[in-house]
């Protein structure tokens, strides 16, 4: 936030509302434009700021960030933002997205004298503007991005300016929003619509925005590709339904959308359609609008659970996920019953799951995924495991259903979830369903992301 004396009271109620981004880790640092003050740990926003906290974090501007590692370990080195001392004085980084090359680049740096305190991607940007010669933190910047590729969202914050930029792809949302006089920028709209602030419209692609006391400034530095990719993954599973990304599209509709669509193609008599909450509600809701099934909520989650529990021994089975999940048994016992979910990642809570609704008496269980197969990992900021650990990429849809233990299993196509997603569909990226990278990956990339396995074409 730029230009409001309570900035950084807003930037903490816009992490609270960006919570489900990322729960490893928060921070956040202001400016009076003489000073950085910096209050950051492990753990979610309400571990770490307190009132006293927030009332020490001084001035007009701050930047803030809810970490969610796909680059560097989990610890508190890593914490964002990142802050340095350089030639042109105070400067803050928050970064949201992965860079292919961060560790061929780190590498030069490192050649060159640079030491580096985290082993987080985003610590090489400061090092590269820290190397520029240009004589603006602006020139500094967009040097620096010239040089790196992959997937970035970031926001800046130096003694007198705030930076927002988006890289030329669009991989991850940037929404820009305004408080009265002052300026807003997040990852998505819902932080706007917890703090009061009007949505404006999405950062474009390659558009880098300053915020200083001349006001609000564009510049467009980079050549844009012809085919954006924005995350189709944002849609899917990832944002939250009541955002707006990508421009004005709300997240919610485009999810009942998906669910319509699986209708169509994966349709099965039963009896109810229930959810696996939170993020399969809105498909479920689509699902059984589309196919005419009455919707349920057959199962229940706990959203009170802290970031540690004390296991007990095998004596209690999957303990784990009923301590997130529990059943409703008169909604389940005799029925046959359709659970609608986003994805299928590993597939071992996915059995779990309906090892729960068959126990709860459910006569049939048919799972019906209002996404592709994941069958490949995504090196643009979301988390997903490796290769070998998805199980689409290495099963059958028919193997994957004996595994879970489903009756039957459907997945959406490809083609009908892009079909139900806004725009263009050309304009996403889909990687982690094709292995299609909108990036080409350099020799050198393909070594430092270990791929060496020549799967893909597009390796």
């Amino acid at each position: 936030m730029y230009g409001h004396r309570e900035a950084a009271n807003f930037t903490y109620l816009g992490l609270y509302a960006l919570q489900h981004r990322g729960q490893e880790s928060s921070g956040i640092v202001s400016s009076d434009g003489q000073n950085f003050y910096v209050e950051k740990g492990m753990g979610l926003v309400s571990d770490i700021f307190t009132k006293k906290t927030i009332r020490c974090l001084r001035g007009n501007k701050a930047i803030g960030h809810n970490r969610y590692s796909t680059s560097g370990d989990s610890h508190f080195r890593n914490v964002q933002p990142l802050t340095v001392n350089f030639a042109l004085g105070n400067l803050a980084v928050a970064h949201n997205g992965n860079l292919l090359n961060a560790s061929i680049l780190r590498s030069e740096l490192e050649a060159y004298g640079s030491i580096f305190q985290s082993d987080s991607d985003t610590e090489v940007v400061i090092h590269l503007m820290a190397h520029s010669k240009g004589d603006t933190l602006l020139e500094r910047l967009i040097e620096a991005l010239f040089l790196m590729r992959g997937a970035y969202s970031l926001v800046l914050l130096s003694d007198h300016d705030l930076i927002a930029v988006r890289d030329p792809y669009g991989f991850r949302p940037l929404c820009l929003g305004k408080w009265k006089d002052a300026w807003v920028v997040a990852s998505e709209s819902c932080a706007f619509d917890l703090i009061g602030a009007e949505f404006i419209r999405a950062v474009e692609p390659g558009e880098l925005i300053v915020f200083n006391d001349k006001g609000m400034t564009s510049h467009h530095p980079f050549a844009v590709p012809e085919k954006p990719a924005q995350c189709v993954f944002e849609y899917v599973y990832f944002s939250r339904p009541d955002s707006k990304i990508f421009g004005n599209h709300v997240v919610y509709p485009i999810r009942k959308a998906l669910g319509r669509q699986l209708a169509k193609e994966a349709h099965v008599p039963a009896d109810v359609v229930i959810p696996v909450p939170d993020s399969g509600v809105p498909a479920a809701l689509g699902y059984a609008e589309g196919s005419g099934i009455p919707f349920e909520i057959g199962l229940t989650r706990n959203h009170y659970i802290g970031r540690t529990f004390i296991e007990p021994e095998q004596s209690i089975r999957h303990f784990g996920v009923k301590l997130k999940l529990n059943t409703v048994p008169d909604v389940l016992k005799g029925q046959r019953v359709v659970v609608v979910d986003d994805s299928i990642v590993r597939g071992t809570t996915s059995r779990k799951i309906v090892k729960l609704i068959r126990n709860a008496g459910a006569r049939e269980i048919h799972m019906r995924i209002s996404s592709p197969p994941t069958i490949a990992p995504c090196f643009y900021g979301i988390d997903t495991p490796t290769q070998k650990e998805l199980i689409g990429s290495n099963h059958s849809i028919e193997e994957i259903r004996k595994y879970v233990t489903a009756d039957s299993l459907q997945y959406l196509s490809l083609e009908g979830m892009l079909n139900a997603v806004p725009g263009c569909n050309d304009h996403y990226c889909h990687a982690c369903f094709t292995e299609q990278y909108p990036i080409p990956f350099t020799k050198a990339e393909e070594r430092q992301l270990g791929l060496f396995d020549g799967h893909s074409a597009n390796r």
